[in-house]
């Protein structure tokens, strides 16, 4: 007996064929939104007497200067330094492309395949004032780099640029947050239409393969970012297992999906039964609807992340549940930042105390799961405002209609 509304009824081909196109609704970052984030970071730089900072090839390479580039085992980046000047750091085969690729201007400096990138670098910097002293550097840059940095002279001290570059992407732009929102609206349309195409032994390969494909006809060209699909037993497993089983009647289903809008990503968790709750199941999944919303009352502007994660933990030990990680309970984080990243800066974890902050991006997910029975996460996110915290998607409404369908 199906005893849950939105759920079951439809087909995969009647879900896709019902979609149009959303994607090109909403417009990228523009070049002068790079600029701005070109002059906060100097900014942030000249307050804290930062001499320079190298941003690696990746997400933090792009948030400022719009370079699209994966990181790989050669060298490729750039020298920030407080008066704006931008400098390129690649081999010079490369050159034609990273030139192609560049939003903001600079200089491209390179090497050749048997020469150092390391010296190169080191050579930049007296090129521009710096003879010695401490220089920041991406914490994702790769050991090999940051390594043959530091063998290359004894001139520089290499630390985290963490300061600088979460300082910035940390808080989100108006043009950010109304991609992340378009994002998100695409996902969460797509949860829905997961929740409807299912029935009694589909497996997650299938509803995995149409997750993908509804972001494709939502005008995503990548489709899904990420697919996370688990029934019954299998749901207790935060991030799934080796061999996930066929769904059966009354399975606990959890769906974890998001996607990437003009380089920004989406990601949404929804859990509901597929059938009729039995008593556990219905409890559980209640006490997670509560933490969610105790962890978003929690996230005050002026409050620390640290303390959104406390009123978790406070509502789940306040049923019993717990204490810290422990299960039956919320083995992780409650949440993580967002943006060009799945996770990044800030995360709402013990210890973290991050100052809450419009602008700032993370999602509320303090999962529950129970050994050998199944697993419930609802997970939205939350953008803090001047008026205190907003949600990009309403929470799951109730266990018997999970999307609040009138």
């Amino acid at each position: 007996m199906m005893n849950t509304k939105g759920i079951g009824g439809s087909t995969i081909e009647a879900e896709l064929d019902a979609i149009t196109p959303k994607a090109h609704l909403v417009k990228p970052i523009q070049k002068e939104e790079y600029q701005a984030r070109i002059n906060k970071a100097c900014k942030l730089m000249q307050a804290q007497n930062v001499q320079a900072v190298y941003l690696n090839a990746g997400t933090s390479l792009y948030y400022f200067t719009g370079t699209r580039w994966n990181p790989s085992e050669r060298m490729v980046g750039a020298l920030l330094f407080p008066n704006g000047e931008v400098h390129y750091i690649a081999p010079l085969f490369e050159k034609g492309t990273v030139l192609d690729f560049m939003i903001i201007e600079g200089d491209v400096h390179c090497w050749e395949e048997h020469e150092s990138p390391f010296q190169l670098f080191n050579q930049i910097l007296k090129n521009n004032g710096v003879a010695k002293g401490t220089i920041l550097i991406d914490e994702t840059t790769p050991f090999f780099i940051a390594n043959g940095i530091l063998k290359a002279t004894t001139d520089y001290t290499l630390n985290n640029a963490k300061p600088i570059i979460s300082g910035c992407r940390m808080i989100k732009s108006d043009a950010e947050i109304a991609i992340i929102q378009h994002a998100m609206n695409i996902t969460l349309e797509v949860q829905k239409a997961v929740a409807r195409i299912l029935r009694v032994g589909i497996s997650t390969k299938e509803v995995t393969d149409f997750i993908n494909e509804a972001h494709k006809r939502y005008g995503i060209p990548s489709g899904s970012y990420f697919c996370i699909v688990l029934f019954g037993v299998d749901s207790s497993f935060p991030h799934g297992v080796k061999s996930p089983k066929n769904l059966e009647m009354n399975d606990m289903v959890l769906v974890d999906t998001g996607c990437m809008l003009h380089d920004y990503l989406s990601d949404i968790t929804r859990t509901y039964v597929f059938g009729e709750a039995n008593d556990l199941q219905r409890r559980i999944w209640h006490i997670e609807k509560e933490t969610q919303q105790a962890a978003f009352d929690a996230a005050k502007l002026g409050s620390t992340c640290a303390s959104v994660d406390l009123a978790s933990r406070k509502m789940l030990e306040s049923y019993g549940l717990g204490p810290g990680y422990k299960l039956p309970g919320l083995p992780h984080r409650t949440g993580h930042g967002i943006g060009l990243d799945i996770h990044e800066y800030p995360y709402i974890v013990k210890g973290d105390e991050t100052v809450l902050k419009p602008g700032m991006c993370f999602s509320n997910e303090p999962m529950i799961c129970v050994p050998n029975e199944f697993g419930v996460r609802h997970e939205d996110h939350i953008y803090m405002t001047e008026a205190g915290p907003k949600w990009f998607t309403k929470p799951m409404h109730s266990i018997e209609n999970p999307f609040g369908i009138s």
